[in-house]
């Protein structure tokens, strides 16, 4: 058993708590907003400051399901008691395109709710664990370090440092203060080496609605959740309790489509869109909600083959984050978890320079890969936004890329592709391994490889850009 402060009471550090909590640790959650979570019933009203995607619709894939029905089953218990939406992503599609029900369709499945309605679930499982003290209105200022580590150029880390002068102490931080995590600067301070950083804006800007029902049913699917068109992709996500969001996304460079802010005029370009724009057909929020300026990073804590502090760890956002429009956030975080979960049961914290190093190989292992994908995904979805812009085709000599669009072409006409498709956005499956079906690539390029560039039906610029002008 080791003492462990996780920082952040998020989605992925309540997660991490639970996970260390049930292997018999004792864990301290150190959150920095203040406000406790409020009775079940009033969670749609919370505030997170400190989350600026708490506002946002979350998807929460398939395979983030199976992680939970395998490894905190009584959260989904929860979740649904509440309202929570269990929902197969393969229904949404249209029945001639996904075809007969079929053996193994079942792990498509997904719970969905709002992010205040998931944290709050979290939030209230956490509080009633043994094993787990949350601690909120913390504000971490720094690490602390043991000066008997053997090695002054990596620190060993030994808790943490918060306004007022408080200390608090542990075998072993691991942050989960998400995309905003000041590690890199709290490392520096205690003088580790710099991690290793990538990181840039990625680019996309978000407007997004929500909505209520007005029958007692959500719209029917007409095709996947995310929609890819000329200039914006569209994100429908249903939620908890009768209600969904929408989601415009553009290229933040794309000064026509700021015009999105307006409600009417986010009204008037969703109605240009025949398989999305039945989705308005609700009780609407107030407003708009905008959110630009995200980051795609990525954070080495190994750098040339040596940790640049022991003692510490990060885990999902704070370790890499990118575009949540895929939905890939909540996925990586919990996978992440599980494996520090799994990495603590084979080496202790009190050994701590392996913790580093295995916990290290793993993530290169296992989840950095999904981050990479994500990350050339975004690229070239927005080099494509991007051209739309200019009014010029996007062209790359990337045959992924092409193949990319084949399927989500071809996942049109054919449902074994569509079910290939779904295991690729659901993270069931690589490319690789779809690939590696007999016959299934020449299917797809068959099938998919001579599609227009935007095979879903939509304006294109020029009525788009009437529509919101007018």
């Amino acid at each position: 058993m080791s003492r462990i402060i996780v920082l952040g009471a998020g989605l992925c550090g309540l997660s991490t708590a639970l996970l260390l909590s049930r292997d018999g640790h004792q864990v301290t959650v150190l959150e920095r907003d203040p406000a406790e979570p409020p009775p079940a019933e009033e969670w749609v009203r919370w505030q997170r400051s400190g989350v600026n995607q708490f506002r946002l619709p979350h998807i929460l894939l398939p395979r983030w399901r199976d992680l939970m029905d395998r490894e905190l089953p009584d959260v989904l218990d929860r979740l649904e008691a509440v309202g929570g939406l269990r929902i197969n992503l393969l229904d949404l599609l249209p029945a001639a395109q996904r075809g007969p029900w079929q053996a193994g369709d079942e792990r498509f499945t997904t719970v969905t709710a709002r992010r205040s309605v998931l944290e709050g679930v979290l939030a209230s499982i956490a509080a009633g664990a043994a094993g787990i003290r949350i601690r909120r209105g913390v504000t971490v200022t720094g690490l602390l370090t043991d000066d008997q580590t053997s090695d002054v150029r990596i620190p060993r880390v030994s808790g943490v440092l918060a306004e007022g002068g408080r200390t608090f102490r542990a075998d072993l931080v691991v942050d989960c203060c998400g995309r905003r995590s000041p590690l890199s600067a709290w490392l520096s301070a205690a003088g580790a080496r710099h991690p290793a950083e990538e990181r840039a804006d990625c680019g996309f800007v978000y407007f997004s609605r929500d909505f209520r029902t007005r029958t007692g049913s959500l719209p029917q699917g007409r095709t996947g959740v995310l929609q890819r068109h000329e200039s914006m992709s569209i994100l429908t996500v249903p939620t908890d309790n009768g209600t969904w969001s929408i989601v415009l996304i553009a290229s933040s460079r794309d000064r026509a489509m700021r015009a999105l802010r307006d409600p009417a005029r986010w009204d008037a370009a969703l109605a240009r869109y025949p398989l999305a724009a039945h989705w308005r057909d609700g009780e609407p929020g107030p407003g708009v909600d905008v959110m630009a300026g995200i980051e795609d990073r990525h954070r080495d804590l190994v750098v040339d083959g040596n940790p640049v502090a022991t003692g510490i760890v990060a885990v999902g956002d704070s370790w890499a984050c990118t575009n949540p429009s895929l939905g890939r956030g909540a996925t990586i975080g919990l996978l992440h978890a599980v494996g520090l979960r799994d990495v603590l049961r084979d080496t202790g914290t009190a050994d701590h320079d392996k913790l580093a190093r295995r916990f290290h190989e793993w993530t290169a292992t296992v989840v950095e890969p999904m981050y990479r994908a994500t990350l050339w995904y975004d690229r070239h979805r927005l080099a494509e936004l991007d051209a739309d812009a200019a009014g010029t085709p996007y062209r790359t000599d990337d045959v992924r890329w092409a193949f990319s669009l084949a399927v989500s072409a071809a996942a049109g006409a054919d449902p074994e592709i569509a079910r290939a498709h779904q295991s690729l956005a659901s993270l069931l499956a690589t490319p690789d391994e779809i690939v590696a079906r007999p016959g299934l690539a020449e299917k797809v390029m068959r099938l998919g490889g001579g599609s227009p560039r935007y095979p879903l039906p939509g304006p294109a610029r020029p009525e788009l850009l009437a529509a919101i002008s007018a």
